[in-house]
């Protein structure tokens, strides 16, 4: 048997150097595929997670944009003339032009409009309500796995003219 002798001065033998140049291979090659492995196994995990996060920011832009479209609908209807007969078909206008507006597609809409107060004489606050409901169909993401549909609803307040002309 051949000995060979080293740096440090030790002595091995062949049989000896064999068996760690196949343990050193061993530990080169112990981790080759863990990376394909890992990425196999975390991907479909970020994409849902992806998922969640796209159809997350739809839902809350699509609630902005009908709470913004109950706001200009109860401050036409607070401003329209005469106060009792024009305020409805005016907030109903401006909410409905507000979300063309914004690009908000809903498959079906709900316009609710209390206007009561706007009946009192004037001296007295009042006020017009506002409450819109949308419902946003989710599948048009075109993210797997993930549709229906959402509905949203927002209500706003405006204040009319505590001593303009009020009609009975």
């Amino acid at each position: 048997m051949s000995t060979i002798k080293y740096r440090q001065g030790g002595v091995i033998s062949a049989a000896q150097r064999q068996f760690s140049r196949a343990a050193r291979w061993m530990r080169r090659t112990a981790d080759r595929g863990d990376a394909v492995l890992q990425t196999v196994i975390l991907t479909p995990a970020i994409l849902l997670l992806l998922g969640v996060i796209i159809v997350g920011g739809t839902v809350a832009l699509a609630h902005q944009k009908v709470q913004h479209a109950a706001m200009e609908g109860a401050r036409a209807a607070s401003i329209a003339r005469p106060a009792i007969y024009a305020s409805q078909p005016a907030a109903r206008t401006a909410v409905e032009r507000d979300m063309i507006a914004k690009g908000l597609v809903c498959t079906s809409t709900d316009v609710s409009i209390d206007t009561t107060s706007l009946g009192f004489d004037p001296g007295i606050p009042a006020f017009v309500r506002v409450t819109v409901r949308c419902d946003i169909e989710l599948s048009v993401l075109g993210i797997p796995l993930i549709g229906g549909h959402r509905t949203i609803t927002a209500s706003a307040i405006s204040p009319a003219d505590t001593y303009r002309e009020r009609v009975r």
